[in-house]
This record gives C-alpha cells, sequence and structure tokens, in this order.
C-alpha cells in the first residue's frame, strides 16, 4: 500500500463532476487515474464532430452561482474554452415567439462545449475506452476490472463519478450503506436529435434572423439550439440541436432514432409561425442519454450533501448528489477531491 502522502486514487468516469475531483487531487500532488468507457474524456459535455458541423447533443451551456464555480470559470475564460452565449434567447407557443430576457449569464464551451471538458482532462492520466464493470479488494487495496477482464491497480480509494444507477452496480457487493445511497437518486432520461440544412432557416417575423437557441413549451420539445451560432463555429452550415423533454424522452426511450427525429422535427415545425416551414434536411440523428439528469436528489448530512465517501475506500459524486446544472456536477467532484487531499496530507 502507499503511504498516506501518495496515497493512489481511481475516478471511474471522466464527466465534469470526474474531472473536477481529479483536478483537485492533481493540484496536491496527489497521483490520480481516471477511466471512461467513452473515447475521452466529456460525459453529457461530449460534442459530436461531424465532416460539416461540430454539435453540442448534451449540456449546452452553464451558468454561475456558487463563487467557488466562478473563480474556476473565470480561469475557463481566460483558457479561452468558455465565452458568453446566447444574446439571442426567445421563447415560443403556439407559433409565438419572445424575447427571452433575465439575468442570469450563460456561457458556453467555445469552439464546442467538450472544449471545457478537454481543459480540465490536460495533464490528467486519463484510460479511455475502458469500461470498468466491477471492483474487488477491500479498504486500502481495490482492484478495477474491466470488460476485457484486465486488472487496474491497486488504489487506495475508488471515487465513482457516473450516473446512480451505474454506480450501484460497482458499489453494492462492497458497500450497503453507499449501494442504499444510490438507490435514493432517480436520474430520467433524455433524447437529443439533430439536424443539418443545406438552406439557412427562414426569416420570422419580429424575431432576430440570428436568433440562437429557443425554449418551447411543447409535450415533445423543450429546447432548439443553432450550432453554427455558437461561439468558434463560424463557416459551418445550419445545423439544430433539438432536445427532447424528459417525461416523453422516458415514455419513448426504446424508439428507433428516426421516429425520435421526425417527432421532434414536427414539434418544431409548429413552433414556427404559420405559413413558415423548415428547409429540407441534409442529414439527420439523434442520440438517446439514458441517464441525463437528476430528478430526486439525494439527501445526506449538511456537511456532506453534495458527495458520498465511505471508510471502505469507496466515495460517489456527481449531479445526483446536489442538482441537474453543470456548477452541481463540478461542485460535487471538487468538494469531494478536496476532502480526499484534506484525509491524506
Amino acid at each position: 500500500m502507499c503511504s498516506d502522502s501518495t496515497r493512489r486514487t481511481a475516478i471511474i468516469g471522466a464527466g465534469i463532476a470526474g474531472l473536477a475531483c481529479g483536478r483537485a487531487l492533481e493540484a496536491a500532488d496527489r497521483p490520480v487515474t481516471l477511466f471512461d468507457k467513452a473515447r475521452g474524456a466529456g460525459g453529457r459535455m461530449s460534442s459530436r464532430r461531424l465532416p460539416d458541423a461540430v454539435l453540442d447533443l448534451g449540456a449546452q451551456f452553464l451558468s454561475v452561482r456558487d463563487a467557488t464555480f466562478r473563480h474556476a470559470v473565470e480561469n475557463w475564460r481566460k483558457a479561452g474554452c468558455i465565452a458568453p452565449w446566447p444574446d439571442s434567447l426567445w421563447s415560443a407557443e403556439a407559433g409565438s415567439w419572445q424575447r427571452h430576457e433575465d439575468d442570469l449569464e450563460r456561457l458556453c464551451g467555445t469552439p464546442s462545449m467538450s472544449a471545457v471538458t478537454r481543459h480540465l482532462a490536460e495533464g490528467l492520466t486519463i484510460e479511455a475506452e475502458t469500461r470498468i464493470e466491477r471492483l474487488e479488494g477491500s479498504a486500502g487495496h481495490w482492484q478495477l476490472v474491466d470488460e476485457r477482464g484486465t486488472h487496474h491497480g491497486p488504489f487506495d480509494r475508488v471515487v465513482i463519478a457516473t450516473p446512480s444507477p451505474q454506480a450501484h452496480a460497482l458499489v453494492a457487493p462492497h458497500d450497503a450503506t453507499l449501494a442504499e445511497a444510490c438507490k435514493t437518486v432517480i436520474q430520467r432520461p433524455c433524447w437529443a436529435a439533430w439536424a443539418l440544412f443545406d438552406e439557412p432557416l427562414p426569416a420570422l417575423p419580429g424575431v432576430d434572423d440570428d436568433w440562437q437557441a429557443v425554449r418551447l413549451n411543447d409535450p415533445r420539445l423543450r429546447f432548439v439550439v443553432r450550432n453554427q451560432l455558437k461561439p468558434g463555429r463560424q463557416g459551418q452550415g445550419e445545423s439544430l440541436s433539438l432536445l427532447a423533454n424528459l417525461a416523453w424522452s422516458e415514455t419513448r426511450l426504446e424508439d428507433s432514432e428516426e421516429t425520435v427525429v421526425e417527432a421532434l422535427l414536427d414539434a418544431f415545425q409548429q413552433a414556427l409561425p404559420a405559413g413558415f416551414r423548415l428547409p429540407e434536411p441534409s442529414a439527420l440523428g439523434a442520440h438517446r442519454w439514458r441517464y441525463a439528469q437528476p430528478d430526486v436528489f439525494a439527501g445526506g448530512e449538511a456537511v456532506n450533501l453534495d458527495y458520498r465517501l465511505s471508510a471502505s475506500g469507496l466515495a460517489l459524486c456527481g449531479d445526483g448528489w446536489r442538482g441537474p446544472r453543470i456548477e452541481d456536477a463540478w461542485l460535487s467532484g471538487h468538494h469531494l477531491g478536496e476532502t480526499l487531499v484534506a484525509k491524506s496530507p
């Protein structure tokens, strides 16, 4: 086993929470390795790159309320990986569009939301395309076993920064308390569709020609974004990201991509003023987020609301332990990382 000053930590999940935890450990010179089933870091802040467009299909922007998170965001802004967006936000219902105005500053990654997570991943050891299927061992001596049967470790501690159902499967054989905590968090699904066009969308009466995003009051569709009008994407053609309502996604979870895209494009068409038609798409697709957003947040002691840490050396962090925003996920991982540093001086 490593000495207290060099305790090795594994983090399963390289989304915003896992990366925040990893950065806090790395900043204190604590050895840390992240594992993720995807090709790289990002989680629900990942972007899809097509030959002619970059599409955000998960989180579209972030907002700031907490002072600690604000400090981190300012560093990201100085690094050039985040910028204010949108400045032309609208609300639509039954064909009537109104400008949406509030005092909330929103920012997005530039040139994509994944720019933020790529920035956070710099300098961290990340084992990508590695799906961890089970844990073996006990406190102070954990092995991570991937889908190929390869063992990784030993690690003194394991942080699980994945949606609660996936975390439950890993901790249940080893820690009943953490497993029970996972059951208190409900993660809801979300469909996200995308469409490319060879010609621009029609100009709408009373609406900015370069409107960037619109919130909708439709049982199927809640938010539509014009990707080419995000910072750093000048030059790519017209493209839309269409985010479905969570309740609708839940009932249509096993539908085909084609059915989902058709339904969400139809919902957006109905949100346009009468007589205005979308151009014919040149390409279409959809992505299903099985665990998109927590619906019931886990309770706990006042000093430990946004993560879980066990004497077994297992820990949990992520948006489900604090709230649905990017800020919540980052704070959960950051606070856990700080605690792990404090416990191994």
